[in-house]
C-alpha cells in the first residue's frame, strides 16, 4: 500500500510537471530541471537506470500504453504513471503497489494530434519522462 508521504510527493511532482509542460516548450529534453526530471537523453546521475526507469510508450490508434521495465518489490518499485498532453492536460494516472506490474493504458481525446508526455515515478530513482508525438 502506498503511504501518504509517497502519495503526496507523487502528487506534487505530477502537478508541477504538468504545469511546467503547459508552457509549450519542448519539455522532455529541456535542461531547465536537471536532477529533478530524467529522460533517456538526460539521465543525470541515473545513466545506468535508463532501461528500467524511462517509460516505454506504444500507440495503437487512440490507445496509449505505458510500460516501465522495472522489478517490483516493497523496497523498490514504480509508484505511478501519468499521461499528459502537450498543453498540460492530464489524460490519466495510475498508482501502483509493489505487487502490481508497472503497465498502464490511456485513451487519447478524439482526433488528438500532438505531443504527449509519459511519466514514470520510481520510489528510489526519481521522476522520468518520455516525450513523443502522436
Amino acid at each position: 500500500m502506498i503511504d501518504r508521504r509517497d502519495f503526496l510527493k507523487t502528487a506534487v511532482v505530477t502537478t508541477s510537471v504538468a504545469a511546467m509542460m503547459s508552457s509549450g516548450a519542448a519539455f522532455a529534453d529541456n535542461q531547465s530541471f536537471p536532477g529533478v526530471v530524467y529522460t533517456k537523453k538526460q539521465p543525470g546521475q541515473w545513466a545506468k537506470k535508463v532501461g528500467s526507469h524511462a517509460p516505454e510508450v506504444t500507440v495503437d490508434g487512440s490507445k496509449v500504453m505505458l510500460v516501465t521495465r522495472h522489478g517490483m518489490s516493497a523496497e523498490h518499485y514504480i509508484v505511478r504513471h501519468t499521461l499528459v498532453l502537450g498543453d498540460g492536460t492530464v489524460v490519466g494516472a495510475t498508482t501502483f503497489t509493489a505487487a502490481d506490474k508497472p503497465e498502464s493504458s490511456y485513451d487519447l481525446p478524439a482526433n488528438y494530434k500532438g505531443v504527449v508526455y509519459a511519466t514514470s515515478f520510481c520510489n528510489k530513482h526519481d521522476f522520468w519522462v518520455t516525450e513523443l508525438s502522436v
